[in-house]
């Protein structure tokens, strides 16, 4: 290899297109869903309950596609894949702005989560898992860290926009944004895999075989075996419920409008949380790199535990609201930085994509579950009490379930289950 790649590696191009397509569809349409939910709601007369219950369909179609995305995106040309992926999010998410009956959201969802599906969760993990031999974790960590800078950005703009232009045209000029500017980055810098490009992951040490070939071993645990193991089962309820811990952050634009702030206040605090979220993405892939996924995801349940306290003691305070906004944002990360790295640490990387894609159907269900859940017991209880207390439950739950995970990965060692594989790439 020549002192030119081994200076500068096209992993690095690789990452930067990741982290702009994940963080504009992320921050630009994933996440902004909560903060239209009060000013539909009210210009239609639909339940809270009602409208956010297109969460657990968006989840269903989430759900289904996760396991076919990780064979779709190894087969086909990525480019290809990730350009229908972006027509159909961006598409899904403009329709909602022509919408009258809440049937509207649950029929137009469905597209605009199959294209999520590979933009948002599929991706970042597969490519930086592809492409990173070292620096995963920093890797990950810059991925989130995009999304935070541009949430920052967009979100309390599409507060704004919703309250100067109404909800109906920040749809269309959020999905034309992201639209415009995702596709040429998609062409212009993505590939599958280093052999793409003659290369090999960076950080990977070459082992000579012919003048133009190298190897690299890989090991790991195999699909069949490791979805049979404890490890799995606890890491798919801990993608289960850090997922529907984040999801709350989709009412946090409804909370604070039901704790007396303005939907300006409430952009303004989402941004806040992008900030924080900013801060979390960076600590968190440098955390997990220096001292594991396991120790930093539990730091990050008991962190997340702090600004929920605050939510119930005193909801109305807006310098703690923001500042607890700003918490919870920083633990948020922990969802896209450290669940591909616990994945990664339980299982190796021999059959990575379809290990994660399939646990990751817990984050499909809990979409399903926990989005409409906060809004139904918002409807019946006439507040977000209640949900902040399963909140705390969630955070308590994931703490024991990492440690089970990595209990089931020392069985599956034991057991002799860790294979290694020979990869020959030609240069």
């Amino acid at each position: 290899m020549s002192q030119s790649k081994k200076k500068f590696h096209y992993a690095w191009i690789i990452l930067i297109g990741v982290a702009l397509i994940v963080g504009l569809n992320k921050a630009g349409i994933t996440t902004l869903g909560g903060l239209f939910l009060i000013p539909i709601t009210k210009e239609l007369g639909i339940g809270m309950g009602s409208l956010s219950l297109y969460f657990s369909i968006a989840s269903i179609a989430t759900m289904i596609t996760l396991p076919i995305a990780g064979k779709v995106i190894a087969k086909y040309d990525v480019r290809v894949v990730l350009i229908i992926a972006m027509l159909l999010q961006g598409g899904g998410f403009a329709a909602f702005g022509l919408m009258n009956s809440v049937w509207g959201w649950y029929i137009f969802c469905i597209p605009m989560s199959v294209g999520s599906v590979f933009l948002t969760q599929i991706v970042g993990p597969v490519l930086v898992n592809n492409w990173f031999k070292k620096h995963n974790g920093l890797a990950l960590g810059i991925i989130s860290a995009t999304g935070g800078i541009i949430g920052a950005i967009l979100q309390p703009a599409a507060g704004n926009l919703i309250a100067d232009q109404g909800w109906r045209n920040t749809y269309f000029i959020l999905a034309g944004v992201v639209t415009i500017i995702v596709i040429p980055i998609i062409i212009l810098t993505i590939r599958f895999a280093p052999k793409d490009k003659g290369l090999l992951p960076l950080g990977a040490e070459e082992t000579p075989t012919e003048a133009h070939e190298t190897t690299e071993v890989i090991s790991g645990v195999s699909f069949a075996n490791a979805k049979k193991s404890s490890a799995f089962v606890a890491l798919f309820l801990f993608f289960f419920f850090i997922t529907s811990i984040s999801s709350f952050s989709q009412h946090f634009a409804a909370f604070a409008m039901d704790n007396g702030f303005t939907i300006q206040f409430a952009g303004n605090a989402l941004g806040i949380m992008q900030i924080g979220l900013l801060v979390g993405a960076i600590s968190f892939g440098i955390l997990a790199d220096k001292f594991g996924s396991k120790n930093t995801a539990i730091f990050a349940m008991l962190l997340g535990m702090v600004p929920v306290l605050m939510f119930l003691f005193n909801p109305t305070n807006p310098v703690l609201f923001m500042i607890g906004v700003g918490i919870f944002g920083f633990i948020i990360p922990s969802l896209s930085t450290l669940t591909p790295l616990l994945t990664s640490a339980l299982f190796g990387k021999k059959d990575y994509a379809q290990i994660y894609s399939t646990a990751a159907i817990g984050l499909a269900i809990a979409g399903i579950v926990a989005l409409p859940v906060y809004g139904y017991m918002f409807e019946l209880t006439g507040s977000y009490f209640s949900s902040l207390i399963v909140l705390l439950v969630l955070f308590a739950a994931n703490i024991l379930l990492l440690i089970w995970a990595f209990a089931g990965r020392k069985k599956l060692v034991a057991a002799g289950l860790m294979e290694e594989e020979v990869i020959t790439i030609k240069k």
